[in-house]
């Protein structure tokens, strides 16, 4: 039955072409009910359970591709556990033919008799996500109830205590064990009664405006500025007014006497200043007669000393007389300040000046923010095009125009576990062609797994993308194609997986959007082997792959 050639040495098995296995397989070590007896020839001679990639050694006995792994490494020289040979890793090869007869034999749902579906092997894992009767984990977060999948839509909807309600007074969606906690202390609409006793009920968010009306809140008494200290409920003020009323009128009466008083003390005194100030007038005029009368004597010089000593004293008592009434002026400008508002008015009209000025200011500062703003989109913008040209030449310089990638990916436990954590499930490697004017491909890593190998493989795909001129090429793409996990020890160690497009499948048609359906091994290596310490296929947290494009037969243009 061996139909393939034999692998590479050093215990690394070359995968070899399988147009119609690429993507079927399932989970070893299950327990699969078969709907005829399993024959002996797909069972394991190790485990005896049914071959899980298949491999046959030189001595034509069959193994699972880890079970055959697990003899290497637990004896130096591994021996047959049927005839007893030595295996010879150099003659073990995989064997297609046995594996695509052993994804084709026919089992049970494991969910029978609930379930009485018959599907191949190699589909069972794609039956059991659609199988009404699995049992599934609630999809709401916090719930740990596990329910038939036909029961889910009914539990999500009725009988999940993690489901989302919507809260009766205000509308928010609220998780239904959290809706009373929700409904007392973050509910806006939710209806209290109010703090002062006043029997009412308000909403929360309303409790401060009814505080400000509510009839049995405390209050200062409107009089308290004319010493009325009194605090009444609010509900009772009126009343309060009503017999208090004598009591406030005096107190209004006896502020308005002293206010009279004061004003009167205040006219007074400034009836005296502005007699003070006339008489100071009459005495600067007295004054400058007599600086006229000596000014007209200066025509004589025989006088000019005598006239210059006098005019001299009466210019020192000049000056102390202004001096004088400025002082007047000034102390009787502030006692009529107290009476009347042109101070008042002068301050408001030196604010309105400054803030006319400030305005001013303000539209100064918005024009230039203004122009400010497009300064920073304009450089902006020239910063968003200097990045995507640099992208771009970072692309040209990095692309491939003979059909192979080299796909340097760095950082693999940070990005492991984003994937992991769901935030970046997967990535892509830059585009490379066949040709200059060939087909545009990449390449796209699932690093936690997708489909039957998540959470324990790598899954690699290939990707036929839109290019410039697709419409020049032959459709569908129908090469032979070679995914690679290079060995970083020097040792060609690869780990390598070769499939020939399907040009049935619609992930090699030409593309209609940016990129076809992406088509590869879910199961291309597993974590427990790409991590081990005894490989080298990580080394400074940096891993290679390699994809490799068969151009054989295809006609450059």
């Amino acid at each position: 039955m061996a139909c393939d050639e034999p692998a590479a040495p050093s215990g690394t098995f070359t995968r070899q072409n399988s147009s119609s296995t690429g993507s079927l397989d399932f989970e070893p070590n299950a327990d699969y009910k078969f709907v005829e007896s399993l024959e002996e020839r797909y069972k394991c001679a190790h485990c005896h359970l049914v071959l899980h990639n298949p491999h046959q050694t030189g001595c034509g006995h069959r193994f699972c591709q880890h079970c055959i792994l697990a003899l290497r490494e637990l004896n130096a020289v591994p021996t047959c556990p049927v005839d007893k040979e030595t295996i010879k890793m150099h003659e073990v090869f995989k064997d297609n033919c046995c594996k695509r007869e052993v994804l084709n034999l026919h089992v049970f749902c494991k969910n029978f008799p609930d379930c009485n579906s018959k599907v191949i092997l190699g589909r069972y894992q794609e039956h059991l996500q659609q199988c009404l009767f699995e049992s599934m984990q609630c999809t709401n977060d916090g719930c740990q109830d596990r329910i038939l999948r036909k029961d889910l839509k009914e539990h999500l909807s009725q009988h999940c205590k993690f489901r989302e309600e919507r809260c009766r007074y205000c509308n928010a969606h609220v998780v239904l064990i959290n809706i009373k906690n929700h409904e007392k202390n973050d509910c806006p609409d939710y209806p209290v009664p109010c703090l002062q006793n006043c029997s009412q009920i308000i909403l929360k968010k309303e409790i401060e405006k009814h505080h400000a009306v509510c009839p049995e809140a405390e209050v200062d008494c409107p009089y308290k500025q004319y010493g009325c200290h009194v605090k009444v409920k609010r509900g009772k003020l009126a009343e309060h007014e009503n017999s208090a009323l004598r009591e406030h009128m005096l107190q209004i009466l006896d502020k308005n006497s002293r206010l009279e008083e004061q004003i009167s003390d205040l006219y007074k005194s400034l009836e005296c200043k502005e007699i003070k100030i006339q008489q100071l007038a009459d005495a600067i005029k007295k004054c400058e007669k007599e600086f006229r009368q000596y000014t007209q004597l200066f025509g004589n010089n025989s006088n000019l000393m005598v006239s210059t000593q006098a005019l001299a004293s009466h210019l020192d008592k000049s000056a102390r007389l202004e001096s004088q009434v400025k002082q007047l002026i000034q102390m009787a400008n502030q006692q009529q300040s107290k009476l009347d508002l042109r101070p008042l008015f002068d301050t408001i009209e030196t604010v309105k000046q400054k803030i006319a000025l400030m305005e001013t200011y303000d539209q100064r500062l918005v024009v230039l923010e203004d122009q400010s703003s497009k300064h920073d989109r304009q450089i902006n913008n020239h910063k968003a095009q200097l990045n995507k040209n640099e992208e771009r030449f970072k692309l040209l310089e990095g692309t491939c125009y003979n059909g192979k990638l080299i796909w340097k990916i760095t950082d693999y436990k940070k990005k492991k576990r984003e994937a992991v954590e769901g935030r970046v499930p997967s990535i892509a490697s830059q585009p490379f062609y066949t040709s200059r004017c060939g087909y545009r491909l990449c390449a796209r890593a699932y690093l936690n797994g997708d489909g039957s190998g998540k959470g324990t493989h790598i899954s690699l795909y290939f990707v036929v993308m839109r290019g410039e001129f697709d419409s020049l090429l032959l459709w569908p793409f129908k090469q032979k194609v070679t995914l690679m996990l290079l060995d970083q020890s020097g040792k060609k160690n690869h780990i390598v997986e070769v499939f020939r497009a399907d040009p049935n499948s619609s992930s090699f048609k030409r593309p209609d959007g940016e990129m076809n359906i992406a088509s590869g091994c879910p199961r291309f290596v597993p974590h427990t082997v790409l991590e081990s310490t005894k490989n080298t296929y990580i080394r400074d947290d940096t891993l290679f792959l390699k994809v490799v494009v068969d151009l054989t037969d295809l006609e450059e243009l």
